[in-house]
């Protein structure tokens, strides 16, 4: 077993996330995991520089359903690593309404700055911070002309697409080019609970002739089911599944307008394709396996047929080979 002081920070760390956390009421399912968790980090201590990546392994390991509550408990264990943590760490998108046009927007670390959120309407930060900070991070011209108008497409595709819900795009100014983020959300009720959070990270490098450009981007869908019922109890199902992808694409129009426009069609269509093959991968491979596997441990047929079938199946086996 290790016996470097990393592994004596990395075991401590662990156990006080699993006392101030967990405290006495920790079940035995929550327990166990994060044990099982310190026996993995103290093999695994080698290869880890520091308690940023002890946080992360253990946030992986931990159930997704709990990624939020497991994420505030750490940051309250280790305030240095804050920032860190929620800019690496993909959590369900929180909405607030926009005072200035009554419409909601989705927060994330990409339009926040200490507790205030910039809202895409009124390209605002609430509460509001300070002249100078908001000169920095609040985007104008094409840059602000484009997320404006990538806002209004992703609220129709939004309203196609999910027929509800709330959806937000966020763009900002690089050294060559620019970046930006599209979310959207949406949860429901009733019977049993549901929810999906996509995030999509775009980076966009322009041609020096502005005629083509090359398309970065990197999509986290956040999936959160859940049934209670008297029949069977609790059933949670949670998990999240990134992809990238890259194209290079070209720009219609030699105007500045007609250039911008064809960015923001670029983008929505690059989203619109990812979200169709992320959606298709998750229910033809995640749930249809799971299915399958649901099948395979649940019998529909009497345990007595089974064995009848069983032994048939034996029986024409053992005449073949004679």
């Amino acid at each position: 077993m290790p016996t470097t002081s990393n592994s004596t920070e990395l075991v401590g760390f662990a156990l006080l996330y699993l006392i101030y956390f967990c405290g006495g009421d920790a079940d035995l399912w929550t327990t166990l995991i994060i044990l099982d968790d310190l026996l993995e980090i103290l093999e695994e201590v080698d290869s880890m520089a520091d308690p940023f990546d002890a946080a992360l392994d253990l946030l992986r390991r931990l159930p997704p359903s709990s990624t939020q509550q497991n994420l505030t408990g750490i940051i309250s264990l280790r305030p240095d690593l804050e920032e860190d943590l929620l800019s690496s760490v993909d959590v369900a998108l929180t909405a607030r309404r926009c005072p200035t046009s009554g419409r909601d927007y989705l927060c994330c670390d990409y339009n926040r700055d200490g507790n205030s959120y910039r809202s895409p309407w009124s390209n605002a930060f609430e509460p509001p911070i300070e002249p100078e900070d908001a000169a920095e991070l609040v985007p104008g011209g094409r840059v602000r002309r484009m997320e404006e108008s990538l806002n209004a497409g992703v609220d129709v595709y939004r309203e196609l697409y999910y027929e509800g819900g709330v959806s937000s795009a966020y763009l900002w100014a690089l050294d060559e080019g620019f970046a930006g983020v599209v979310l959207f959300k949406k949860t429901a009720s009733g019977a049993g609970k549901g929810g999906w959070d996509s995030i999509h990270v775009l980076e966009v490098n322009e041609a020096a002739t502005k005629r083509s450009a090359h398309y970065k981007l990197t999509s986290t869908v956040i999936l959160d089911l859940g049934l209670s019922s008297s029949s069977i109890d609790n059933l949670d199902l949670a998990g999240n599944l990134t992809r990238q992808t890259q194209s290079d694409l070209s720009l219609g129009g030699f105007r500045e307008a007609e250039v911008e426009q064809g960015h923001v069609v670029n983008i929505g269509r690059m989203v619109e394709d990812m979200e169709t093959r992320m959606r298709n991968l998750l229910q033809e491979v995640y749930f249809g396996k799971a299915k399958d596997v649901v099948g395979d441990l649940r019998s529909i047929q009497p345990l007595s047929e089974a064995e009848r079938d069983k032994a048939a199946h034996r029986e024409v086996i053992s005449k073949m080979g004679r």
